[in-house]
């Protein structure tokens, strides 16, 4: 402990967390009004994912705490069954990540492919941005993301016009204008301010228009007693939760969760030198934080790239900083209430568009194009189905797409047909890949193409799997080959010997 504090470790933590506090305050109460919840259910997760998760996460310089990536999740879960059912679903999805890493499952976690990622985390982009568009005026959004893009127009219009009930004008250039604030923040902040988010600048000086010009616009609703806002899960919450739509509700912020949170410690390991991420352990440790927020009725939380990014950059030593962190936001909650209660909800609402805009980044496409046209496909299709479905719809179509990519590349064979020159009436199949039942219609049409009177013989050399589906194909065509005066010739034994090898390694 004195070397941490002789060699200067102390104050590089001390303010990497001031800054990482900066970024994840204005976040913490924007994601819980995204996700329908009250701004205290984020500043608590927050507090967890700072203290709790912090002291015991595998990934010391990652930060965790309620992110952008779930806010569609819980807002659909709490819309169909209520708040109270958010509790038991984020606790037994804290269970589950717990078991996984305990049984050393956070490695398996890693295997979801990139593109389907990056397409989950561009069709929550493009969601919040739909949703947090309503908010931008003041309005309440829809509940899915096709449905917000429609309706969106006319609830603009109506705020123009000033209809009871429809919106506000003046909280839409509050939004606006915090926007405006961050992309001109991003662009032009002196090297010395690199620190300071960009977020947090835009809602002081927005905070402090509006209570100067007296604006008529909603404020984020913070208790002034946030221990108070503490819900603990009743039994008949714990009842209802067994579900088979809960259920699947608690695997699915399970999968999620782990996966964005493991991704973006693998990211964050590419930002330092320092510890390696230990994935079990940052596995578990997400399992306790998330499995303390559903006891306490809060946000359900991941690491999340763009607080621990801003950790690194700030030039954190240790996990202190982000344990801090979480100090600071538990300190400003309880101490400072009132003067959380003067921001705008049409602030906030600007950084998450802001923040959607930020995750859809349609320039991935080109990146990922560079590992085959498949992969971006698959980014799309994700993408997409999430946006006209909804989120676990749209990741398992994005799974499917992406076994389906995978067999068809494992199934590439080259068919050739070639006839002997020496000897007419003399032809061979050259077979080079895998024959699987995707590569029957070209075999078949291969063999359509062998003339009558005609004997074939099937070169295996460079033949590397084959399965029924071929096998019987070739069996059928050489019974038929007769008739037409033609014969298979072909090693029977060889192939069978093949198969069999198949299956042993199977």
């Amino acid at each position: 402990m004195r070397a941490y504090f002789s060699q200067g470790l102390f104050g590089r933590d001390l303010l990497g967390s001031v800054v990482v506090f900066l970024v994840a305050l204005p976040l913490c109460m924007g994601i819980a009004i995204a996700s329908g919840m009250p701004p205290a259910a984020g500043l608590i997760t927050g507090v967890i994912g700072g203290v709790v998760v912090g002291m015991i996460a595998g990934s010391p310089m990652q930060v965790s705490g309620p992110a952008a990536g779930l806010a569609v999740l819980v807002f659909e879960l709490v819309r169909e069954h209520g708040a109270a059912a958010l509790g038991p679903v984020v606790l037994m999805a804290g269970l589950i990540q717990i078991v996984a890493g305990l049984c050393r499952a956070g490695v398996w976690f890693r295997m979801t492919s990139p593109a389907v990622i990056a397409g989950m985390l561009s069709g929550i982009g493009i969601l919040i941005l739909a949703s947090q568009m309503h908010v931008l005026i003041d309005a309440t959004p829809k509940a899915r993301g096709l449905e917000n893009f429609v309706a969106w127009p006319t609830a603009m219009f109506d705020a123009m016009r000033e209809i009871e009930g429809a919106g506000s004008l003046a909280a839409f250039g509050v939004g606006v204008a915090t926007i405006s604030i961050m992309l001109a923040w991003e662009k032009l902040r002196p090297a010395r301010l690199r620190f300071l988010p960009g977020a947090l600048l835009a809602v002081v000086i927005l905070t402090a228009t509006v209570q100067l010009m007296g604006l008529d616009v909603k404020k984020v609703d913070v208790p002034s007693n946030l221990l108070a806002t503490i819900s603990l899960p009743g039994l008949g919450d714990f009842t209802n939760a067994l579900q088979p739509s809960m259920l699947i509700a608690a695997v699915t912020f399970a999968f999620i969760a782990s996966a964005e949170t493991l991704l973006s410690a693998a990211a964050v390991d590419r930002m330092h030198d320092g510890p390696r991420t230990r994935y079990d352990k940052e596995l578990t440790a997400q399992g306790v934080g998330n499995l303390l927020c559903g006891l306490l009725g809060a946000l359900p939380m991941t690491g999340v790239i763009v607080r621990s990014a801003a950790n690194v950059q700030a030039g954190s030593a240790t996990r202190m900083a982000t344990i801090l962190h979480g100090l600071w936001i538990m300190v400003f909650a309880l101490l400072l209430p009132w003067l959380l209660r003067m921001t705008p909800v049409a602030c906030l609402a600007g950084i998450l568009v802001y923040t959607g805009i930020k995750m859809v980044n349609p320039m991935q496409i080109k990146s990922l194009a560079a590992y085959g046209k498949g992969t971006a496909a698959i980014y799309v299709v994700t993408t997409l189905a999430i946006v006209a479905t909804d989120l676990l719809t749209g990741v398992i179509i994005g799974f499917a797409a992406s076994l389906f990519r995978l067999a068809l590349l494992s199934s590439r064979l080259k068919i050739g047909l070639d006839q002997d020159r020496n000897e007419p009436g003399l032809a061979s199949l050259r077979l080079e890949g895998s024959a699987t039942f995707l590569k029957v219609p070209s075999m078949a049409r291969t063999l359509e193409q062998v003339p009558p009177n005609t004997r074939l013989k099937v070169v295996l050399d460079r033949l590397h799997h084959i399965d029924q589906a071929c096998l019987e194909l070739l069996r059928d065509w050489g019974r038929s080959a007769a008739s037409k005066g033609s014969e298979l010739i072909v090693d029977w034994a060889e192939l069978n010997r093949r198969v069999e090898g198949q299956k042993s390694a199977a």
